[in-house]
């Protein structure tokens, strides 16, 4: 079942107050009634569409303790060995999923663990299929540990998306499908695997948060 998010509960309130308002007014002064249907379709439809951004649908993981969940929902845009040059500093296994404006926008913890590192960075508000967006938008680097994997996940904000939140800290201790944080809008994930995991996921798999396998450990 979904419910409204946190990160969108004073928008869609907010919103919903001002359309009811535009709505009263629309049809005290606009005397021509297809008219005055038309524009309250419209204005509805608008709410509709920022009210579906925030959704939150809850999902139970059933992935074994092995397996890597995405942490969002969208399509797997990216699969290929690249130079981590933050953290690692080294090669890993770069998978990125695209959140189109359509999908959830919530971010779920991949794996349990802890949270051995992590840091927000300001920055450009590129495309996010633009090759330079996972180094120079604005973005935040998690890092999730366990007895299996370091997996350095990072959220990265896009043309529409002018906001990253986030709910972790180092130290934290944190168990898969949880929430971790919010993109509003859209825009990408970026997941970074040692070399050898197992990928399970391909280019052009529509992926979803707690449900999709990405990889085994």
């Amino acid at each position: 079942m979904n419910y409204l998010h946190k990160e969108g509960r004073a928008w869609v309130l907010g919103l919903l107050l001002t359309t009811i308002a535009i709505s009263y007014i629309v049809c005290q002064f606009i005397h021509t009634s297809w008219l005055a249907w038309a524009f309250n379709v419209l204005i509805w439809s608008f709410w509709f569409i920022i009210a579906q951004f925030f959704r939150n649908p809850k999902r139970i993981v059933v992935a074994n303790e092995n397996q890597v969940v995405a942490p969002a929902d969208g399509k797997v845009v990216v699969i290929e060995e690249v130079y981590e040059p933050e953290y690692f500093k080294d090669k890993r296994i770069q998978v990125s999923v695209f959140m189109s404006p359509i999908n959830v926008h919530v971010n779920r913890n991949p794996i349990s663990g802890v949270i051995s590192y992590f840091k927000y960075h300001p920055g450009l508000y590129l495309v996010a299929w633009h090759p330079k967006s996972s180094t120079e938008n604005e973005r935040t680097t998690v890092v999730f540990k366990n007895n299996k994997a370091e997996i350095l996940v990072r959220q990265v904000a896009g043309a529409l998306a002018k906001r990253i939140c986030w709910y972790v800290k180092e130290g934290d201790n944190v168990q898969k499908g949880e929430d971790f944080g919010f993109i509003k809008f859209g825009s990408r994930v970026d997941l970074y695997f040692p070399l050898g995991t197992q990928i399970d996921v391909k280019i052009g798999d529509v992926v979803k948060g707690n449900l999709s396998v990405l990889a085994t450990l």
